[in-house]
């Protein structure tokens, strides 16, 4: 419980960087930056996974592609979820996600990952 809690927390700090530097993404506070963190991790661990599988055959076709699109989907969805929590368009979803996973990225590499996960 305590990694699940840790991750959000990482997510909602990478979200309110990644808000602060897009333009067209909006997060009103640190509270809801965890709304947000939490909303997505709930999203991406029971709704994304029957998306891809559903969308399997257009997913091959645009050679994964089409994965940025339920990336895209994902975040509008959150947004009209999360109240404080606007993103004007698709592609301001887009850029968002994108540098969403990169901050997460970043800020998880410098303060490491517990030592049962490196194993």
């Amino acid at each position: 419980m305590g990694r699940f809690i840790g991750k959000i927390l990482i997510t909602a700090v990478a979200a309110l960087i990644a808000s602060w530097l897009l333009p067209g993404v909006f997060i009103n506070n640190s509270i809801t930056a965890i709304l947000v963190a939490f909303v997505l991790a709930l999203l991406n661990g029971f709704v994304k996974p029957l998306l891809v599988i559903f969308t399997i055959p257009v997913t091959i076709l645009t050679f994964g592609l089409f994965l940025l699109i339920i990336n895209i989907v994902i975040i509008k969805w959150t947004a009209a979820i999360v109240p404080g929590f606007i993103v004007q368009n698709n592609w301001a979803a887009l850029w968002f996600s994108l540098l969403l996973s990169l901050v997460t990225f970043i800020i998880e590499s410098i303060i490491g990952r517990p030592e049962d996960e490196r194993n």
